[in-house]
């Protein structure tokens, strides 16, 4: 393991990570709510720690083998989660406590969404830019756009490309050079917010609203400037342009540059993963309708479609946003809603959860073996579209579920142990694993309520679920640390 050359990355990722915290400063010029210090603050403590990291180590530039890219990736995350706590801790308001502040920062920067924090409304305006940015930031990954710039810098992107992008099928890349990928993902990424911040103020949103909503939209993070979320502005037409720019964010983004690149929109279609996808989101938008209109939750056709489409892509796509209360809903839609996120966006996207491309082909394994007992004697061959899939795929694919049940029943457990209910510890995991945001129980509002040391656990389940479990959990393995 080159750890000099590691050490190095690392602060020259804290270095960029430092420059960010000007954003939210200038917000706090602008509007003058006191909360600029904060982030000065952060600013040269990042600055400073950075520098510590990377000048002993400058020279030190080398490729980085397989191991050490999954290794970075994650010494990443918790590094920059880290920095990224200081100005909830430096703010006089709020001024959070060590646990609360990591908790938020890492849910910031994992999208999942969960939060801490009461009485949005009345924060200071950079705080909650600052809150949306982070999302923003950990949507696409900024490893991404680190791997932008890294290989300027003397080093190659491939194994942090490889460790970091969701899905099984990591190695199709849309341009040959990695540098070149990672510079097309952030156009889109950019175009698509800009898009949506456009759509959200022509619909009425107050301008600082429809930025950071936009920057929490598209990275499909859920984190909202108000405490009633989305429901706060009251509006159809907000409504639905969310849940459109939420259904384009949950799509795998290799769609998007090849519509970008001159393709017709058919190319969607032919995609099996994108039919997969839509056809759930909209069985369940019927399912909740039905269910909502029977039990007269809402009054007329339409209130309770607005309701049902918006909730169910939100909560399906692994965002978060809410317009009312889902635990007011009859029981079998939050319930059914809290597990759909395990499904999660497809693959190569900003959503969470198992990703709709490995249910597919559990699917489709599972339909193999029910022929296979028929027919024991038959070959049969699992495609995807028209390509027939190699055997390391599928067995990776089983591979990544069990590993992510396992993850699932000890986080449980261990939260059951700290003294939390079994439901909320349940609507809990499966809230901060599938990197969803709001749960159940007494996790249904915020996670304010929870003892410190669940917390701590439910941080780790945020990073096993944006790391996809393998990246992190292969750092436990022994053969990881063979030489």
């Amino acid at each position: 393991m080159q750890f000099r050359a590691l050490t190095r990355i690392v602060g020259l990722l804290i270095i960029i990570f430092s420059g960010t915290m000007m954003l939210p400063g200038l917000v706090a010029l602008i509007y003058r709510d006191g909360a600029g210090r904060a982030f000065s603050q952060t600013f040269l403590t990042a600055l400073v720690l950075g520098s510590l990291l990377w000048w002993p180590n400058r020279k030190h530039r080398r490729e980085l083998k397989p191991r050490e890219g999954f290794f970075i990736v994650v010494l990443f995350w918790i590094v920059l989660g880290s920095v990224g706590a200081l100005p909830f801790m430096f703010a006089e308001r709020p001024h959070l406590s060590v646990t609360d502040a990591f908790f938020e920062s890492f849910s910031g920067l994992t999208t999942t969404g969960a939060t801490t924090l009461i009485g949005l409304d009345t924060l200071p305006k950079a705080i909650l830019f600052y809150r949306q940015m982070l999302q923003w930031l950990g949507g696409m990954g900024i490893i991404v756009l680190a791997v932008a710039i890294l290989p300027i810098l003397g080093v190659g992107g491939m194994q942090l490309y490889r460790a970091e992008m969701p899905g099984p099928l990591k190695d199709n890349k849309m341009r040959p050079r990695i540098a070149e990928t990672a510079k097309t993902l952030w156009l889109i990424y950019v175009l698509l917010t800009v898009a949506c911040a456009l759509a959200l103020w022509f619909a009425g949103m107050p301008l600082f609203d429809a930025i950071s909503h936009s920057f929490s939209t598209i990275s499909i993070g859920g984190f909202s400037t108000h405490d009633a979320s989305v429901g706060y502005f009251n509006s159809p037409l907000i409504n639905t342009i969310i849940a459109i720019f939420l259904l384009i964010s949950g799509c795998n983004y290799g769609l998007h540059f090849s519509l970008l690149s001159g393709r017709s929109l058919k190319v969607y279609w032919r995609d099996p993963e994108f039919r997969v996808f839509i056809g759930v989101q909209i069985s369940l938008v019927v399912i909740a309708t039905l269910i909502l209109m029977a039990h007269h939750v809402y009054h007329g056709f339409w209130a309770t479609l607005d309701q049902a489409f918006f909730q169910v892509v939100s909560m399906a796509t692994t965002a978060g946003f809410t317009t009312d209360s889902i635990a007011h809903w009859p029981l079998f839609l939050p319930v059914l809603l809290l597990c759909t996120a395990f499904i999660g966006g497809c693959a190569g996207s900003t959503g969470g959860g198992l990703k709709v491309i490995r249910i597919l082909l559990l699917f489709k394994q599972g339909n193999r073996e029910l022929k296979r007992l028929v027919h024991p004697n038959a070959v049969y061959t699992i495609k995807l579209g028209d390509r027939p899939l190699p055997e390391r795929i599928i067995e990776a694919v089983w591979g990544f579920f069990s590993a992510y049940a396992l993850v699932f029943l000890i986080s449980m457990m261990a939260i059951v142990a700290t003294g939390v209910d079994n439901f909320s510890a349940f609507a809990a995991v499966a809230a901060t694993l599938n990197n969803l945001g709001p749960g159940l129980g007494v996790v249904a509002d915020n996670f304010a309520s929870m003892n410190d040391t669940a917390k701590w656990i439910l941080i780790s389940t945020m990073l096993f679920g944006r790391l996809e479990v393998f990246t992190l959990l292969v750092l436990f393995t022994p053969t990881f640390w063979r030489q």
